[in-house]
């Protein structure tokens, strides 16, 4: 029997859904029928909208798409400017304040706090511009990922952004590819650093060559089938097929319509495509692609670059073998300079959006670009003036050159305002990363430490492919419960991806900086020359990680101990559910109890 989420998606789904959003919002939150309200909140994701949490009633997380993570000149603006004046809610977050603007790890955009009653206006103002919430949540088409400097870098091997850019004009908003069994993820990668991240996709367009009639045709090979939720962690695994850049829309068509006819649509827990590849193999899904899917016979693949790739792999920024994160300045194949800055947890006051979308027209082209390391990227800097650009203020906390600590932390959005949160993480991660930039030596060589801090078991903050993943969960300390994370080791992706073997559990959340610190003092003491802290790692077999250093008390506090998922917003005065003003009307003010 298919779930209720499919019966109600027969109902009502995809661009349909909008006028009903509409009719919604002019008569208020109240208008959603009490019985109605998972039905329709499900339903709402396909246009970028997700309740919030228990004790925030009436407000939702809004996402934009932004493919590829392009923001053409002018849009960043008007980001800034609907989040300043529609994303305050109730409560300030003591670090970033009123409004706040979110980088995700899928290239995209997140704003909270919004108003039911505000959501014709702002996609009004969204869609001035073209910018759009269509299909950024739901099961359909996600934004589309990729390298972030696509048709900027002098290394890369084939320019992907005109690809990446035809497949969100055909499949965003195409009724065929509305309703699939699950959310569908997609990477193109054109450079060799990997870092369209293709490996944990559900469909990887990855760069290869092969030789078509005597010629040499650049290309991408395809794998299908990764993914990181669910404490199931995949691999994309390659089909054996090759395509040029013009035929990619139709082998992207014929792969989601796949998945849209046999995708398990009775059991949600197993509808990702991963599960699909699991039961069937690569050879069956490329069997069944052909004969099905597909209008003629497909090419095998082509010679790929994955044995080039740096990006989320462990090796040194100064290495030589590539620029691994985009961040710092860079030299474009037209003389001018993108400038990677690294954003603490992907967090930008929206008055720090809107300097930095000034500076990027004063000093660039105004476009701008999010990395899926939560970082942005000010590209089209002339050369002239680089060094102007570099000594703004908003550079010095933004910085293009951050401390090993601060370049590589990731958080998702936590108990804040998500329902499958069980720690704060925005926050914590922040303090994590100051406290250990003061209090940890760098090991000599050592430029790259990823630190993901991930709420849950949903892995937005990708913590399987980091140096140190940090995945919430509870325990108990001097007999309270407290907040606490299962560590992981030795995750990344590259030439040889792997996931982090989880070594610790559920240690408690003010031990886990004294717990880092042990094992990157262990790691200098103990590492081969030039050895990067994956491969020292990776030189250790499971049981010799386990109990490899100890967590610790450290002088590093934390105001998160007790459980934030039973607060109504973890940094309000009075936190309580009880206290909690919401549901509201459209001016933000409480609406009366039912009691």
């Amino acid at each position: 029997m298919p779930t209720k989420v499919e019966g109600w998606k027969d109902e009502a789904y995809g661009n349909e859904v909008r006028e009903r959003i509409y009719e919604f919002a002019e008569e208020g939150w109240e208008s959603i029928p009490d019985d109605e309200h998972d039905a329709w909140f499900e339903r709402f994701k396909w246009w970028g909208l997700y309740h919030q949490r228990k004790g925030q009633e009436s407000y939702f997380m809004m996402r934009i798409g932004t493919p590829n993570g392009v923001l053409e000149p002018g849009q960043l603006e008007v980001v800034a400017d609907v989040a300043d004046e529609f994303a305050r809610g109730p409560a300030d977050n003591p670090e970033f304040g009123g409004a706040v603007c979110d980088w995700t790890t899928r290239q995209s955009i997140q704003l909270h706090w919004i108003k039911l009653e505000d959501i014709p206006e702002i996609w009004d103002r969204l869609e001035s511009v073209g910018l759009s919430t269509q299909q950024a949540c739901g099961d359909s088409w996600r934004n589309i990922v990729g390298c972030p400097v696509a048709g900027k870098d002098k290394n890369e091997f084939i320019d992907a952004w005109p690809v990446a850019e035809e497949l969100n004009e055909t499949f965003k908003g195409n009724d065929d590819y509305a309703n699939l069994p699950r959310k569908w993820k997609v990477s193109v990668t054109g450079c060799s650093e990997g870092c369209g991240q293709g490996d944990i996709n559900d469909l990887a367009f990855e760069p290869a060559v092969k030789i078509i009639d005597g010629e040499e045709t650049k290309g991408f090979n395809i794998r299908v089938g990764g993914g990181l939720s669910r404490k199931e962690p995949r691999l994309a695994r390659s089909i054996d097929v090759f395509v040029t850049p013009e035929e990619a829309p139709d082998i992207a068509a014929s792969c989601s319509a796949l998945f849209r006819e046999h995708g398990d649509r009775d059991d949600r827990f197993n509808a990702r495509i991963k599960f699909l590849v699991d039961e069937w193999g690569a050879e069956k899904f490329r069997r069944v692609l052909e004969e099905e899917f597909v209008d003629g016979e497909l090419r095998t693949a082509g010679e790929d670059l994955r044995d080039e790739y740096t990006y989320n792999a462990g090796h040194n920024h100064d290495d030589g073998e590539g620029h691994a994160d985009h961040v710092g300045v860079h030299e474009q194949p037209d003389g001018n300079y993108y400038v990677g800055l690294s954003v603490l947890v992907g967090r930008m006051s929206a008055e720090e959006t809107r300097e930095l979308a000034h500076l990027a027209d004063e000093y660039g082209s105004g476009e701008v670009r999010l990395t899926q390391r939560q970082n942005i990227i000010v590209t089209d800097v002339d050369s002239d003036r680089i060094d102007g650009f570099l000594e703004e203020d908003l550079l010095e906390y933004h910085s293009p050159e951050p401390g090993v600590f601060m370049r590589g932390s990731i958080a998702c959005t936590g108990t804040e305002y998500c329902s499958l949160s069980i720690v704060e993480t925005k926050n914590r991660m922040v303090r994590y990363g100051r406290w250990m930039q003061d209090n940890i030596d760098v090991p000599e060589g050592m430029t790259n430490f990823h630190t993901h801090l991930s709420g849950c078991t949903a892995s937005c903050a990708q913590p399987q492919i980091a140096d140190i993943s940090l995945r919430g969960m509870k325990t108990r300390k001097d007999g309270e419960p407290v907040e606490a994370f299962d560590i992981g080791l030795g995750g990344g992706l590259g030439e040889n991806p792997q996931f982090a073997d989880w070594v610790e559990m559920r240690v408690a959340a003010d031990e886990v900086p004294g717990y880092i610190r042990n094992l990157v003092e262990f790691f200098a003491e103990a590492r081969e020359d030039g050895e990067s802290f994956r491969a020292f790692i990776a030189r250790h077999d499971e049981e010799a990680l386990n109990g490899l250093v100890e967590p610790e008390e450290t002088s590093y506090t934390d105001p998160y101990m007790h459980n934030t998922k039973m607060t109504w917003y973890p940094y309000a005065e009075d936190d309580d559910m009880g206290s909690s003003p919401a549901p509201t009307n459209g001016q933000g003010e409480p609406l009366p109890s039912d009691d």
